[in-house]
This record gives C-alpha cells, sequence and structure tokens, in this order.
C-alpha cells in the first residue's frame, strides 16, 4: 500500500494486548467499553458464542489485537493449541463525517481535553452525533470474518471483541482509529483547523497583515534557550520505567496475502519484528545501566553469525531449516552452533567453528596456565590436540582455549566434540564443568 493511500485510510496501525479481566469482573468498566459490548451482543443471533468467547477472553486465549482503519485483527487459541484468525470490520468514517467531527471539535476545546485525558464523556458523543457522526457502533455494525468459517459471530470473534473492550476502557483514540484517524493524525489536523480559525479572527478583529505561509513558518526560539530558561518552563518530567518485556509486533497476515510467487514468508517477518523489538528494549535497557560508557562496544555481526543468534531464539523448526540453508549449514551443524552460542554468544561460536587456534604467543601462555591449574600430581593426562585444544586421555572430555583468553569446557557425544558449557579464566574450573556434563 502506497504512502498516500495509508494516510487516507488512517495513516497508522497499533497492535496492544489488553489487561486480564479478573474473575468476576465485567469486560468493560467504562460506558463507551459497555456501548462497545451491546453493539456485540444485541446483534449475535446465539448467545452459546458470547459465552464462549467469554470464557476464551478470560483464559487468555486471544493473543495481541492489531487495529487499524475499519478492522481488529488476533489469532486466538483452542484449547488443543488451534489458532483462528478472527477479524471485526466496522465501516470508518467518511471524509464528510471527519470534517463535521473536526468542525465540532475544534467549537468544543473540552472535547478534544477529555479524550487527551482517555475519556470520552457523553456529551461528545451527543455532539458528535449532532454533527451527523456516529462514534460508537450500534446493531449490527460489527461485521466477523473468522478462519473458522462460521457465518455470524462465533466464540473466536466475540473473544476478539470483549478483550478490545478492555482496549477501549484504557484509551477511547483506539476507538477513533477503527473509525479513520490515528491519534497522532487526529491532533494535527485539530491544530491546523484551531490555527486557521485563530488566524481568521485576528484578520477580521484586528485586521493583522496577512502573511503567506503556514502559520509553523514563524520564527520561534530555539529549544536550548527554551529549557535554559528555568522560571519560563517547569521541569522536565522523569523519563518513563523501561518497560518489563518487548512490544508486540503487529500481524502480518491480510486479507489477500503476499502477491504469488513474492517469497514473502509472513510468519518469517513476525519473527524477525519480534527479535527487533526484544534487541531494542535490551540495548536501551543497557544504555540506561549504570557506568554504560564505560562498556565496550560489541562487534558487529557477520550474517553467518547473526543466522545462529536468530536461530538460537527460535524452536520453530520450519524457521529453523530456512536459517540453516541461509547460513551455508546443515540442520546438525545449525543446532550445534546454536549450542555453543547460547553459552556464549559470538565468542563460542568461534570457539566450536575456527580451526586456527590462538596465536603461538598467546599458545605459550596457554600452556603455562595448564602446567599452574592443578597441584603436584592432580592434573589429568591431557594430549594436545592441536589448534589450542587439549583432550583428557581417560575421560571423553576436552579443553579448548579462545581468542579472547577463556576456557571452554568440550565434551564428546556420538563421536563429536560439543560444547559443554560457559568460558571460565581458570582451565581447572572449565574441565571439571566438562567433566561433570559428562
Amino acid at each position: 500500500m502506497s504512502g498516500s493511500a495509508r494516510e487516507r485510510e488512517g495513516d497508522a496501525e497499533r497492535t496492544l494486548t489488553a489487561p486480564a479481566t479478573a474473575p468476576g469482573r465485567g469486560f468493560a468498566r467504562t460506558w463507551w467499553g459497555r456501548a462497545w459490548l451491546k453493539a456485540l451482543e444485541e446483534t449475535a443471533l446465539d448467545g452459546e458464542p458470547l459465552r464462549n468467547g467469554r470464557r476464551h477472553a478470560r483464559a487468555g486465549a486471544v493473543g495481541a489485537v492489531t487495529v487499524r482503519p475499519g478492522r481488529i485483527t488476533a489469532v486466538i487459541q483452542e484449547r488443543d493449541g488451534t489458532g483462528y484468525r478472527s477479524d471485526v470490520l466496522w465501516q470508518p468514517l467518511s471524509d464528510e463525517e471527519w470534517d463535521g467531527f473536526l468542525d465540532m471539535a475544534v467549537d468544543r476545546a473540552g472535547h478534544i481535553a477529555a479524550l487527551l485525558d482517555r475519556e470520552m464523556p457523553p456529551h461528545l458523543v451527543e455532539d458528535a452525533a449532532a454533527a451527523g457522526v456516529e462514534l460508537l457502533p450500534g446493531i449490527g455494525d460489527l461485521e466477523p470474518e473468522c478462519g473458522c468459517e462460521a457465518w455470524d459471530h462465533c466464540a473466536h470473534s466475540a473473544a476478539l471483541c470483549y478483550q478490545m473492550a478492555g482496549l477501549l476502557d484504557q484509551d477511547p483514540f483506539v476507538l477513533l482509529l477503527m473509525r479513520g484517524r490515528s491519534e497522532r493524525r487526529l491532533l494535527d489536523e485539530l491544530q491546523v483547523r484551531s490555527v486557521a480559525r485563530a488566524s481568521r479572527a485576528a484578520g477580521t478583529d484586528e485586521e493583522a497583515p496577512d502573511h503567506e505561509g503556514p502559520a509553523s513558518d514563524a520564527v520561534g526560539v530555539p529549544a536550548v534557550t527554551a529549557f535554559a530558561a528555568e522560571d519560563l518552563l517547569p521541569p522536565l518530567p522523569a523519563p518513563p520505567p523501561v518497560p518489563q518485556a518487548p512490544g508486540q509486533p503487529p500481524t502480518l497476515y491480510s486479507e489477500t496475502g503476499p502477491p504469488s510467487g513474492s517469497g514473502v514468508d509472513a510468519d518469517a517477518l513476525e519473527f524477525l519484528a519480534a527479535d527487533a523489538a526484544a534487541r531494542a528494549l535490551r540495548l536501551l535497557s543497557e544504555a540506561l545501566a549504570p557506568d554504560h560508557e564505560q562498556q565496550p562496544l560489541e562487534g558487529e555481526l557477520t550474517l553467518h553469525q547473526d543466522g545462529v543468534r536468530l536461530a538460537a531464539a527460535t524452536s520453530d523448526t520450519r524457521l529453523l531449516a530456512r536459517l540453516a540453508v541461509g547460513t551455508g549449514r546443515r540442520r546438525a551443524e545449525l543446532d550445534l552452533a546454536v549450542r555453543a552460542w547460547r553459552y556464549g554468544g559470538a565468542a563460542a561460536l568461534a570457539v566450536l567453528e575456527d580451526d586456527r587456534g590462538p596465536e603461538p604467543e598467546a599458545l605459550a601462555r596457554a600452556e603455562a596456565a595448564l602446567g599452574a591449574a592443578w597441584e603436584d600430581g592432580d592434573r589429568p593426562r591431557l594430549r594436545a590436540m592441536g589448534a589450542g585444544r587439549w583432550s583428557v586421555a581417560d575421560a571423553p572430555a576436552q579443553l579448548r582455549y579462545g581468542h579472547d583468553g577463556r576456557w571452554w569446557p568440550y565434551r564428546k557425544e556420538r563421536g563429536r566434540w560439543v560444547p559443554a558449557g560457559p568460558a571460565e579464566h581458570d582451565p581447572a574450573a572449565a574441565l571439571a564443568e566438562a567433566l561433570n556434563e559428562t
């Protein structure tokens, strides 16, 4: 979809997770949340799907809800693990209807203040209706589409609607997004209308000279100057807390699916989006940690390394097969690389796959460390296997010396050497780890 088309249709979508509903409590607390549910319950022809939908919603079977103009979407999991994509459609407002709503809202500043407080007072809905705009759904407005192929509201679409009620309680802008306007776009359009109205009033009442260009072209004060004037501006609020978990990426399933032959894999894209969110949260947490500026910078991963990192984050066999092909490994080789990665990231992967071993000076230090690691008579019989590797003569255990100066424990399984634990600075400790695994 082109950028202009997205702008016409609302210029946004949001993916949200509704709060859990405590047993014995209703799904909606606010009057507009209850109005949403009323539209559902008075439309459904059968009460059984509604009861099952409530059970699904209370059991946490509804996944993240994606809200976009005219549609909400989620995947609902049955008890047997089967997932059904369910959509609920509601016709967005036309451009003419939005013009009427915006003109009404500019005349009544209290309405916008209420929305910014995440409230939707009844008189806002009444004034919108007087302007020809119905903000809340009525009977028959919420149309279901579900992968279970029910022709009316089913347990899945009902569960989605009950979960949506909790989201509407939190933020009525979610309702307006479904009607066709994101919060940012709505507030921008209100600002433009307010400035235009104020300019017209000033030109009529004060005969101010006309000037070309939008009001935003006026020269302002640099932000650094404004914030330096402590007597003019209040102090900045404290930064928000770091989220406990990464956000949910939007669902990428659409009504039409990707073009035939495009090679687009929605599951793979969703996995990459979730990975990007998790990495962003980790980077943010590390950036806000004490003494962050003293920490060394991470090296950039190669595509070969990053493929293993991604494989370590999933158990989806289909994605693992694709990652094996993409990194030039057989599946068994990828599984071994993943095992190494989980013990120590890129450094552990290098010890597994790099046969070159340390430089001569580092190798000499490793030999000296091996000689000093045990008391006389306690040292195990070690055989040098080349490239900074020493195997225990009478046990399926091995030590490997990495380029980072640490010792990595290995053990033999089914005729091959596999990582047995994280790295140690002491070779005796690393060998003990390898022997404990056998």
